[in-house]
């Protein structure tokens, strides 16, 4: 990883801190695409977050799909007033999120899951989608404790269907306490459009307002 780093510290010098242009890296098969349009985006910080790219979107596929696109396309975008958001292989990234925001390089680790995911049309719920992506970040996050990202204690006030970090740990729950590999098997089914709600009693031999109730008494991860 260190050469990887050193050659798009190079590719990067070479052309200067920031690329109007679209820039090319490739490695192991995936090719990213990188475009930024904030010159306040510095040289260190572009070269984390493709690096961090090349770490954690090789795993995430050999974990969860590998027909995954080979092909990202990364924009640090002005324009863009979200934190990011994924579509069709295409990453946008707030640049002043970036900017506020130095240690949370894992967020391209959410975004490219999604990519993963590959869900289309999904059959299943949002909240789901979320929370399998935050769980992604979980397991294969690289800097989350330097962006003090953890996932939440629980309290009685959540539901499942909060989404994002919550349901991550709840995923996380199931994991370790009732099957593994339910995340993965969750995962295939929303991608090939057979999810519903008895999928969890299928994978599990629970519904799904029993494990959270079972979570709820014992949340321990």
């Amino acid at each position: 990883m260190k050469k990887q780093v050193l050659f798009v510290m190079a590719l990067l010098l070479s052309i200067g801190a920031v690329a109007q242009q679209p820039l090319t890296f490739k490695k192991k098969g995936y090719t990213l695409i990188v475009a930024n349009n904030d010159p306040k985006v510095d040289l260190k910080q572009q070269v984390r977050l493709i690096t961090t790219f090349f770490q954690t979107y090789p795993k995430l596929a050999k974990a969860y799909n590998k027909n995954t696109a080979d092909t990202v396309y990364l924009m640090l975008d002005t324009a863009y007033t979200g934190v990011a958001a994924t579509g069709h292989a295409r990453v946008r990234l707030n640049a002043n999120w970036i900017i506020a925001h130095p240690e949370d390089i894992d967020v391209i680790t959410h975004e490219v899951m999604h990519i993963v995911q590959n869900y289309g049309r999904s059959v299943g719920p949002g909240w789901l989608t979320e929370g399998i992506a935050d769980y992604a970040r979980y397991q294969f996050g690289v800097n989350n404790q330097a962006a003090k990202w953890v996932l939440p204690e629980f309290k009685t006030s959540q539901n499942y269907s909060n989404g994002y970090r919550v349901t991550a740990r709840f995923l996380a729950w199931i994991e370790k306490h009732v099957k593994k590999g339910t995340v993965k098997a969750l995962d295939e089914q929303l991608r090939n459009h057979s999810y519903t709600a008895g999928s969890w009693e299928a994978i599990t031999g629970k519904t799904l307002d029993e494990l959270w109730k079972a979570y709820a008494a014992d949340p321990a991860v």
